[in-house]
């Protein structure tokens, strides 16, 4: 197989098979929290081993992006054969949940098992990306990170296609991820595909101690304490929303419907916030969508049992602002950075961004038993809040003119 770029009037083509194949082997990331109510139903699956079954992924996620870093595997290896292998690890140890006990230890194990094969499928796939980028890395990058949204909504698609058999979306999700594993063969890097900058531990505190770095990353490490508890937890919320209003004994399937809908309809917000960001500026796209994600944290924990369609509307709207602005932190720390530490500072903003996510993962069951939904959802505002006050500061800086080719 030839490893050369093909031209640049290629680039939709490829471009579009990484984000099919991230489409596909993102469906790995919330397949065991799809079906978290069914396996409730089935077997004794306490609370912190119900927050495991999703914040483990997000630990193998951490412990793979630094062994992979540290190893210099994006260099080494051929980033569609490292995205290939790894979506097919990524596949074997999802469909080992199928083998092994839901209520006893193995199965978070095995959560913490696909987290580290997904190191090796979404940066990867964001670096393929990333080298057809000429000025639209927002878009591109905004476009992978979609891709991730709608991957992470097609577990719950396809539990309600499966019904209430939990085994055929856990084996459904693997099946996919290998196809996925095939389908970026197909594609090509970019001309701009280089070896990715290598990681420096010493580096590492110059994330903090650059101050428009240190801005950028608290904005994305506002974000991120919102975005995956969100994820993680709306599909119980309107599950028992659904339940307590008089109508239907389809208040199972519509929650499933509908918790599809809220993650996936992200993957729209994440292409125009990426469209926007190139051309409006990027500290304008994360200070708006911030606001907008904040306040539906704030009202949607007090829509229990309202008006389906009013949960339905908030739930969308949340869903679009919570994900819209994810790519264009990354895009801001690639354009802040100097180009021989690229490497070390996205490692430690992907690295401290999804260790928060297990922390907010966590604080989300005992909150809504001490003081319910509302209480739990309005803690997630807490980080939208300070990221906005972060990227307003970094706004304010020179060094943002070099964001977004001058738009900030």
């Amino acid at each position: 197989m030839s490893l050369q770029p093909e031209p640049v009037s290629g680039k939709w083509r490829s471009v579009s098979l990484v984000a099919v194949a991230q489409v596909l082997a993102l469906s790995l990331w919330f397949s065991a929290s799809a079906v978290l109510p069914a396996l409730r139903a089935e077997f004794a699956i306490g609370n912190i081993q119900a927050a495991l079954l999703s914040s483990g992924v997000a630990l193998g996620f951490v412990a793979g992006t630094l062994v992979s870093a540290f190893l210099g595997l994006a260099d080494r290896v051929d980033s569609r054969r490292l995205f290939f292998l790894s979506a097919l690890l990524g596949a074997a140890a999802n469909a080992a949940m199928l083998v092994v006990a839901p209520d006893g230890w193995g199965a978070p194990v095995l959560r913490v098992g696909v987290g580290a094969a997904m190191a090796g499928v979404y940066p990867v796939g964001m670096k393929l990306v990333s080298s057809w980028a000429v000025r639209d890395r927002g878009l591109l990058v905004g476009l992978l990170v979609g891709a991730l949204t709608l991957g992470s909504a097609s577990p719950h698609l396809l539990d309600l296609l499966g019904g209430l058999d939990w085994r055929f979306t856990v084996g459904a999700a693997s099946a996919l991820a290998v196809l996925a594993g095939f389908i970026v063969l197909a594609s090509r890097p970019g001309p701009a595909m280089s070896s990715t900058a290598a990681f420096h531990p010493r580096m590492v505190l110059r994330a903090w101690t650059n101050k428009p770095l240190r801005l950028a990353n608290l904005g994305y490490f506002g974000h991120m304490w919102e975005l995956y508890a969100m994820w993680a937890w709306i599909g119980v919320f309107l599950s028992a929303s659904f339940a307590i209003d008089p109508g239907g004994e389809s208040a199972a399937g519509m929650a499933r419907l509908v918790t599809f809908a809220v993650v996936g309809i992200g993957a729209a917000g994440c292409l125009f916030g990426g469209l926007f960001a190139d051309r409006l500026g990027r500290t304008k796209v994360t200070v708006g969508a911030m606001a907008i994600s904040g306040a539906a944290a704030l009202v949607m924990g007090f829509l229990l049992g309202a008006a389906p369609w009013l949960v339905i509307v908030v739930g969308l709207i949340w869903g679009i602002a919570v994900v819209a602005d994810s790519a264009q932190f990354s895009a801001s720390v690639i354009e802040l950075s100097d180009p021989e530490i690229v490497g070390t500072m996205l490692t430690v903003q992907t690295s401290v961004g999804f260790l928060l996510t297990i922390l907010t993962i966590h604080l989300v069951p005992p909150l809504v038993e001490a003081a319910g939904w509302g209480a739990a959802f309005a803690m997630l505002a807490i980080g939208p809040a300070l990221g906005i006050v972060a990227m307003l500061r970094l706004r304010a800086r020179p060094e943002a003119a070099r964001l977004a080719n001058g738009n900030r």
